[in-house]
């Protein structure tokens, strides 16, 4: 395996000919990127997928999926592709438009293959699951069945107005390194701020090598609900700048779309690292764990990720730093890894769950025997206390269940508390924001997606989204809740027997669905299927919507959001 410099790509057309490629543009068919397939095509052109230089083709995509190698025996464990639905207007041996978000162009491809795929095979081997509480697992079942490959000709990447000085290239991050000195470089990936485990780590890691640390946060697409990378590379630039020696540390960022896939990305991202001039790399507990499954276990045993990036270390040519949990020892005022202490020492550690819940969550500094109180005060500026953060209730159950009738007194209740709360219900939605979807898993799921698109903006910007709508299929709420953020999805399910619902029926709905008269008709001749590990169950039959409404708020009320 070669990641010499000379063999990293270069696929960034020259100037000159930008303009007139552009007036061409119009000519070919387009494809609208998604933000995953736009992080994707960057790190692709920058060379920061060295030596993948194009989505891959169906001979690499196979060989990644059951042995993480590309064709050629390549070690790559990560499937890098790009999904489409339409190939009706898609021809091998022509080319395409790549185009952002904002139909701005990006690429072209020259189309060179199309091959189907299957979701659920790539959610076994790459993901270890079908369980669509993993947010790649929900995600992947929206990608088109379809796989394009072929030459990549990038004309512009995307535009960045944020930390424009940090997001370097492999090749500037390798002649960075390079001025500073050190031969050793030690790359750390992360995903959070940083606190005083992840310092001892890093310089730990740092004075085993006798090198310079390569701080090389994600700021492309992480887990949903994880802290926002401008908060987060706030945090960094702070520690950077205060706590590290200016020649022994170089922070860049990485606008990596990353998949949360445990072991295979943790050694993805060894390689990637290995691009930007790392010769060593840390490899933590839990490393890219997107947290437990619908059952509440985890998805990845904590040292799975260990165990693989170091059976593929000499082969990659990255030293693969593997630590425990650091914990703090408070009567020697040190951190130090958890099998190095005597079972007798008295420690503290602070849980994800227990820095957002007893601190953030609470308007109370976090403590500095934890973090450094630069990183402190950041966080809390940008994490207000819980009754004024935002939040998704999600009503689901079957129509005539109950649902919008207890979310409208909700919602009043919430007012009273002084809340701000939206409304989303499903059948105002259709009549607007989804008017034209018929009624196919299709169409329901676009309008489900819609509903949670804007529930997580809502949550966003700190106000109360309640949405009541059927939405019948579970992959289809879970990928909402994987849009809003774990933390912030409460799923309410209002769950009424179907006869109940049937007699209560005044539009005389079910009575039509079972003439044969509507078709696809939840509870009747389409599924609906029960949430799993559901924050809420409402019985509607014994409780009016009064008292459901108000066993909600005071649900809420425990969880903090309402005073």
């Amino acid at each position: 395996m070669n990641f010499e410099t000379n063999q990293l790509v270069d696929l960034q057309v020259s100037a000159e000919n930008r303009l007139k490629t552009f007036a061409e543009a119009n000519n070919f068919p387009s494809i609208q990127l998604t933000l995953r397939q736009i992080c994707d095509l960057e790190m692709l052109a920058i060379g920061a997928f060295s030596p993948l230089d194009r989505f891959m083709s169906e001979a690499d995509y196979k060989r990644v999926l059951d042995e993480m190698r590309l064709a050629d025996g390549t070690v790559f464990p990560i499937p890098v592709c790009l999904s489409v639905s339409d190939i009706s207007n898609i021809k091998i041996g022509t080319s395409i438009a790549l185009r952002d978000t904002k139909n701005d162009l990006l690429a072209f491809m020259k189309v060179e293959e199309i091959y189907e795929w299957n979701a659920t095979k790539l959610a076994e081997k790459v993901f270890g699951t079908t369980d669509s509480r993993h947010p790649l697992v929900s995600e992947i079942n929206r990608w088109g069945k379809y796989n394009l490959s072929g030459e990549l000709q990038v004309l512009q990447l995307p535009k960045y107005y944020d930390f424009q000085d940090l997001r370097l290239t492999p090749k500037q991050t390798r002649e960075k390194l390079s001025a500073i000195g050190n031969k050793n470089v030690v790359a750390f990936q992360t995903r959070n701020p940083l606190h005083l485990a992840h310092e001892t780590m890093t310089k730990r890691a740092l004075e085993k090598v006798d090198g310079t640390l390569l701080l090389h946060p994600v700021v492309g697409m992480t887990k949903p609900g994880d802290v926002d990378h401008f908060t987060r590379v706030r945090t960094y630039k702070s520690l950077a700048e205060n706590y590290y020696q200016k020649d022994k540390i170089l922070l860049s960022l990485l606008p990596l779309a990353m998949r949360m896939a445990g072991p295979r990305e943790a050694l993805w991202h060894a390689i990637i690292r290995k691009n930007y001039g790392a010769s060593h790399f840390i490899v933590g507990r839990d490393h890219a764990s997107p947290g437990v499954d619908s059952k509440g276990k985890p998805f990845y045993e904590p040292l799975d990720a260990q165990i693989l990036a170091k059976k593929f270390s000499k082969e990659i040519g990255v030293e693969i730093l593997a630590f425990e949990e650091f914990v703090y020892l408070s009567e020697e005022n040190r951190y130090e890894e958890i099998s190095k202490i005597s079972p007798d020492s008295k420690i503290f550690s602070l849980s994800g769950t227990q820095v957002r819940e007893d601190y953030l969550n609470q308007g109370k500094l976090l403590p500095e025997w934890f973090t450094r109180k630069e990183v402190a005060e950041i966080l809390s500026e940008s994490y207000p206390p819980r009754k004024k953060q935002g939040v998704c209730l999600w009503f689901t159950g079957l129509s005539g269940s109950g649902k919008s009738t207890t979310a409208e007194i909700l919602a009043t209740l919430l007012l009273e508390k002084g809340r701000q709360t939206t409304m989303l219900d499903g059948d105002v939605v259709r009549t607007h924001l989804s008017k034209g979807l018929g009624f196919s898993k299709e169409d329901r799921d676009i309008n489900i997606l819609r509903i949670g698109f804007v529930a997580a903006e809502i949550v966003r910007h700190g106000g109360i989204a309640i949405c009541a709508a059927v939405s019948p299929y579970l992959s289809t709420r879970n990928e909402v809740r994987n849009m809003v953020g774990d933390e912030k999805f409460i799923e309410v399910f209002v769950d009424t027997p179907l006869e109940v619902c049937e007699k209560r029926d005044v539009k005389g709905m079910y009575a039509k669905a079972r003439r044969g008269e509507i078709k696809g008709f939840t509870g009747i001749d389409d599924v609906y299927e029960n949430p799993q590990d559901v924050e809420i169950k409402l019985d509607t039959v014994s409780n009016t919507a009064e008292q459901n409404a108000r066993i909600i708020l005071q649900y809420l009320s425990n969880e903090g959001f309402v005073s």
